[in-house]
């Protein structure tokens, strides 16, 4: 057995067995670990418990750096404090053998708590609990058999167990593939009534057929789940709503791969911030979000190459665990001796959910903090995923040896500034000049913890700390040392907090342990900034468990932002609360001239939520008193936010969709009990990566999605971060129409129509409802066609839209588009008129397909002189090979050049005569193939990409509306 040092990763410790205990008691199968790390045990398989203590000594050191020839006294500052962390080493780990413990009936699974160890056996199937210590009486174990517990009515017995401290609850797999979530009475109970069980437990997961049969279990406390691995690779996720019995499914989790590719599930475990499940298999591993977004995972990964440099852990699994507060990853595959570790990188919202955090990409890695830069791109250019748009971040070195690991960071809302805080102590970062400042003495470090989050205004950081037994809120400013003669303010509050917020231009809203909800203002006047508290809300009654709530801010009235008074804002305000995965929102109103509170959960599931009223861009500066923080962002769209627009909507992310409420008035009248009705559905939008931020000025989701990197020059493999980008216009926009609000839908679209992806967004908008309609066979009232294309005529790109559409679109669904269009024809005319050359011959694409092209090709002629006038000769070559297709022996296309004055080589002699030109048209090799209207073709694709362009002799061309080009 091997002790190891996480961070630096070393062997503290290490004790071996000798020959006889092995032979004895047989080989090491499991080890458990006691909370508090004191006691380790040792299960083998013969059914022993080998215990052994774990004793820290703090005077005696191991691995210090003693090097000769080290002046300490000309080192200066932070090498200076290097070399005496490295003379100091690491607490010495003396590991002690206890006793042997012996189970007759066989150890099936093992749980090591704070005062015992249960193990349930074999044969008979029961349930021992042996004390640590003997209790008053001498007794040191009981036991309960399997049989004569009631609320398992199967008599099977105990395959697996696992056990949450947070939640003091315990999931036991049975031999049926049947789960439990048990709790251990107390003992006090059992004195009093001896007959009474020892455990008392529900069962929540009853397989239907053998390929759901509960293999592995996993605890969620910060999210209250409990994730069953099914036989075959599936992960069943319930929700324990109380300790009752009420244990309903929240959401299934398919496997990522067959089978026959995976492979059983090995082990289960959520991370230490309950936002991330792992899966290892026989032949991999996944990661998922905690609602079921898939991130990470081996199976992508190349076998050949995997096997060619021996790298198992993307292979198989048989252990895993978190280390370093989720930052890395320790595996450990089938067969293999070695531990690797995989370093982990986790969005900011976490560890400090803020709304800063959703808007800006911030990852937090063991040692680095990574920012995405590409915010600050003008709207002109796109968002990029390339590497070089990610700052890297080092942490200092000295912060990380004493505060190791890092529990919390925080960007402003600007990106100017970071935010982080360890163990003990802060630390803040300025993205511009690229300098750190940290405490000069770690004695002063070590005086307070952050609990409670830390948030950024201007060049400001409002931390919650706790300083000797007392509880804070600091206020430092970034130009000032971290000492404590240099804070702005400093205000007491009766409790810990458990979560603050920014909202409006100054308000400042802290939650604390009490259940209040305290409500500041940041005062800035000359040179100094004070809190001055305006109101407190007391929650006793409504929210049960203080320390559950990840998130809250709240949502004024337009006349109390307007003229209202401060002290008034508590009053008035609408308090929007993230409990566990519910968003609860706390509506209040008048009544008989009172106010009064309705709560109503309004979304369950939610893995983050986004109020666009607590963003900073929509707001201007508070003040001229303290100096601005330039911001490095580009300015938002001219007019985006003149009126309510998107400026009130509120977002969310369940795990499967991103959703939108528009307006949050609307969603507050609806929650009122008094009205009774519905909520507002939210817009649904999917997306295929992890979306990380709404931004709201680029009409876009952004997100992440990870990639598995293998290459033949490398001999390792690694993973890395991909920016992926989607539209959320269109998705708005569609239910806007669908709204019958064709005016709200104008007003929005005006706001991004400046963008240069706007036109795009049009055409998805167009994709999307036609797909849908395209076999529905709705009539015109219950169709949304009309509505959209009546929207998209208003726009001078509308053309170019419909042919787009077309082009990207399969040829059955032509019909169903231009049912509610002019016709093709008068299309055509249109864009000829404008100049729009190409949008013109991409309607000869469909006039020849509805085949209402003249057999004179007059339309193509036409378009053929324009295109000659223009000196477009690129379009005159594809209309030329068009007119070749139309009619193979060339007598069209002859008399097309014959009517524009071009010469041909039959005419010529091969020379060209002045002020002609001369053009070769090769005769091709078969004629113009004809698309059926129903979706066949004769050798035509079924379905054509978004990429590809469908041409008159049956090829796809991604460049031009007629053919593939040959060179």
């Amino acid at each position: 057995m091997t002790i190891w040092h996480a961070s630096p990763i070393v062997v503290l410790a290490t004790t071996s067995r000798s020959v006889s205990s092995v032979r004895d008691y047989g080989p090491n199968v499991a080890v458990l670990l006691r909370p508090d790390a004191s006691i380790a045990v040792v299960q083998t398989s013969n059914g022993f418990l080998v215990t052994y203590s774990l004793i820290v000594d703090p005077s005696n050191r191991v691995y210090q750096q003693i090097r000769e020839g080290d002046n300490q006294q000309k080192a200066a500052g932070t090498d200076r404090l290097i070399l005496e962390q490295e003379r100091a080493g690491l607490r010495e780990v003396n590991v002690k053998f206890r006793m042997v413990i012996r189970i007759d009936a066989g150890i099936a699974a093992a749980l090591a708590l704070d005062h015992e160890v249960i193990v349930a056996t074999k044969k008979p199937a029961a349930v021992q609990c042996i004390r640590w210590t003997p209790d008053s009486a001498g007794g040191q174990t009981s036991t309960e058999l399997v049989s004569r517990m009631a609320w398992m009515p199967n008599r099977s017995s105990v395959q697996a167990m696992v056990y949450d401290r947070a939640m003091s609850l315990a999931v036991w797999i049975t031999s049926d593939g049947r789960a439990y979530a048990v709790q251990r009475r107390p003992e006090a109970s059992k004195e009093f009534d001896e007959h009474q069980s020892l455990f008392h437990g529900y069962g929540f997961h009853n397989p239907e057929n053998r390929s759901v049969e509960a293999t592995k279990a996993a605890i969620n406390a910060r999210f209250s789940l409990l994730a069953i691995g099914c036989l075959e690779g599936e992960i069943y996720v319930y929700t324990a709503r109380d300790y009752a019995g009420s244990i309903p499914l929240s959401h299934r989790i398919l496997a990522p791969a067959s089978f026959a590719t995976t492979g059983h599930i090995t082990c289960l475990l959520y991370s230490p911030d309950g936002y991330c499940l792992l899966a290892g298999y026989e032949h991999g591993w996944a990661l998922w979000s905690v609602y079921g977004k898939p991130g990470a995972s081996s199976f992508n990964a190349d076998t050949h190459m995997s096997k060619t440099n021996d790298e198992r852990w993307l292979r198989s699994v048989s252990n895993v665990s978190w280390v370093n507060a989720g930052s890395e990853l320790l595996l450990t595959p089938t067969n293999d001796s070695r531990l690797w570790v995989v370093e982990m990188a986790k969005s900011a919202v976490t560890c400090c959910f803020l709304s800063a955090n959703i808007s800006r990409t911030l990852l937090l890695t063991n040692s680095h903090l990574m920012i995405y830069r590409g915010f600050d791109l003008p709207f002109t250019a796109n968002m990029s995923a390339n590497a070089s748009l990610w700052q890297h971040v080092a942490i200092p070195a000295i912060y990380l040896m004493h505060q190791r690991p890092i529990r919390s960071a925080v960007i402003s809302h600007d990106g100017r500034y970071i935010a982080i805080a360890g163990k003990r102590g802060l630390a803040h970062y300025s993205v511009s000049s690229g300098r750190w400042k940290t405490s000069e003495a770690s004695e002063a470090e070590n005086t307070f913890v952050v609990r409670g989050g830390m948030c950024w205004y201007q060049h400001i950081l409002v931390a919650a700390v706790e300083s000797d037994g007392s509880y804070e809120l600091r206020l430092y400013s970034r130009e000032l040392s971290l000492k404590a003669e240099s804070l702005l303010h400093v205000q007491q509050l009766p409790s810990a907090a458990v979560t603050m917020s920014l909202t409006g231009q100054d308000s400042l809203l802290v939650y604390t342990h009490d259940n209040i909800l305290y409500h500041f203002i940041i005062n800035a006047y000359d040179a100094s900034v004070v809190l001055i508290q305006k109101g407190h809300l007391g929650l006793n009654g409504i929210i049960r468990a203080p320390a559950r709530v990840r998130a809250m801010t709240w949502i004024l009235p337009d006349f109390q932002l307007r003229d209202g008074d401060p002290l008034q804002d508590v009053a008035h305000a609408s308090v929007l609360f993230l409990v566990d995965a519910k968003l609860v929102l706390l509506h209040s109103s008048m009544h008989e001239g009172n106010h009064k509170y309705d709560m109503r959960v309004i979304a369950h599931n939610v893995e983050y939520f986004d109020l666009m009223r607590d963003q900073g861009t929509l707001f201007n500066s508070p003040g001229q008193s303290l100096p601005e923080s330039p911001s490095g962002e580009e300015p938002p769209i001219a007019g985006l936010h003149a009126d309510r627009a998107l400026q009130d909507s509120l977002w969310y992310f369940d795990g499967e969709s991103v959703h939108c409420w528009t307006d949050v008035e609307n969603l507050l009248t609806a929650a009122s009990t008094e009205n009774g009705r519905d909520l507002p559905t939210p817009v649904p939008i999917a997306t295929d990566f992890y979306p990380t931020s709404i931004l709201l000025n680029r009409g876009i989701i952004l997100g992440l999605d990870p990639e598995l990197v293998q290459r033949r020059d490398m001999h390792f493999a690694m993973f890395r971060h991909t920016i992926r980008t989607q539209l959320f216009l269109p998705h708005i926009l569609r239910r806007r129409l669908s709204d019958h609000d064709p005016a709200a839908a104008s007003i929005l679209a005006l706001r991004y129509q400046d963008l240069p992806y706007f036109p795009h967004a049009l055409e998805l908008l167009l994709h999307m409802v036609l797909d849908d309609e395209v076999d529905a066979n709705l009539d015109d009232e219950n169709s949304l066609m009309p509505s959209v294309v009546s929207f998209l005529s208003s726009f001078p790109d509308y053309l170019d839209i419909v042919v787009q559409c077309t082009r990207k679109t399969e040829v059955r669904s032509w019909r169903t588009l231009f049912a509610y269009l002019p016709s093709p024809q008068r299309l055509f005319e249109e864009s000829l008129e404008k100049g729009l050359l190409k949008t013109a011959g991409g309607y000869l694409l469909v006039l020849h397909t509805f085949q209402e092209l003249e057999t004179s090709s007059e339309q193509c002629i036409r378009l053929l002189q324009k295109a000659k006038e223009v000196g477009d000769w690129d379009l005159c070559k594809e209309l030329g090979r068009f007119l070749m297709a139309l009619d193979t022996s060339g007598v069209t296309l002859r008399k097309a050049l014959g009517r524009m004055g071009i010469g041909t080589p039959g005419t010529t002699n091969g020379n060209s005569s002045e002020g002609n030109l001369l053009l070769a048209t090769p005769r091709p090799s078969k004629g113009l193939k004809q698309y059926r209207l129903d979706g066949d073709s004769y050798g035509g694709p079924d379905r054509i990409s978004s990429e590809t362009v469908l041409s008159p002799d049956g090829t796809a061309d991604s460049e031009d509306y007629f053919s593939s080009r040959s060179g």
